[in-house]
């Protein structure tokens, strides 16, 4: 068995190969998923999905979940234009858009609302989304006169898991495993939080006063780097 100088638990599923590069750095992360996606396929939502897909919509995806929920109902490549977030999302959008299709691309709501608004003729869009999604860009984007309209395509279901060991770090990718976790649990004063989102933070603070970093990238293996050069440099002679 390898000796592992810090241990991690991080609440989103992760490539093996991402595990393996951490614990060549002396560090052991356990993967627990608090949270379930459960994608909606009522016939109604089928039929919305697949009656928009010869329409020329703007859609927004903010998430890997929606593109995967939406993508599984089409039948063709829609002709559609497209704003999303950065990293995996847009990953994900490119396997089943073509790279054309992608009006701007962000690394968080904020950013991708002011881009939205700066396309002065975008008037009217598409928020594919799920059951859980936060508010600040439907509100920003209506405060500034364009009209969204909101399909729920997934649920997040919360599946609190309660946990016995202790970590040097716990990192959380959004709100909803946020409230699952603390919901069992909480955590000693001396572990460190990675958090990707101001929005993920402000929910983290909520439960406690742990030191919290936060990214704004959402994407997973640029998290686990983080957190990598974090105990590296910092604690490596601890």
């Amino acid at each position: 068995m390898p000796e592992y100088k810090f241990q991690i638990l991080c609440t989103k599923l992760l490539d093996e190969s991402t595990i393996h590069k951490a614990a060549d750095r002396s560090i052991n992360i356990d993967v627990i998923s608090f949270i379930e996606i459960e994608n909606i396929n009522s016939p109604e939502l089928i039929q919305k999905i697949q009656s928009l897909q010869s329409e020329k919509i703007t859609a927004i995806f903010t998430s890997v979940n929606a593109v995967e929920s939406v993508a599984k109902h089409l039948t063709k490549k829609p002709d559609w234009k497209i704003f999303s977030i950065g990293g995996a999302t847009k990953e994900m959008v490119l396997r089943f858009f073509d790279e054309k299709s992608i009006l701007a691309t962000a690394k968080n709501a904020t950013a991708l609302s002011e881009k939205i608004i700066a396309h002065k003729s975008v008037k009217e869009l598409t928020f594919f989304c799920g059951d859980q999604r936060l508010n600040e860009l439907p509100e920003t984007l209506f405060n500034h006169g364009i009209n969204v309209t909101e399909i729920v395509v997934y649920k997040n279901i919360l599946r609190p898991v309660l946990i016995e060991k202790d970590y040097d770090a716990v990192v959380f990718f959004s709100p909803s495993a946020v409230n699952s976790f603390f919901s069992l649990n909480t955590l000693p004063i001396n572990t460190v939080i990675f958090s990707i989102g101001k929005t993920t933070t402000a929910t983290i603070q909520s439960y406690c006063s742990n030191m919290t970093i936060t990214s704004e990238w959402p994407g997973k293996e640029q998290m686990i780097e983080r957190v990598i050069g974090y105990f590296n440099s910092n604690k490596i002679s601890a």
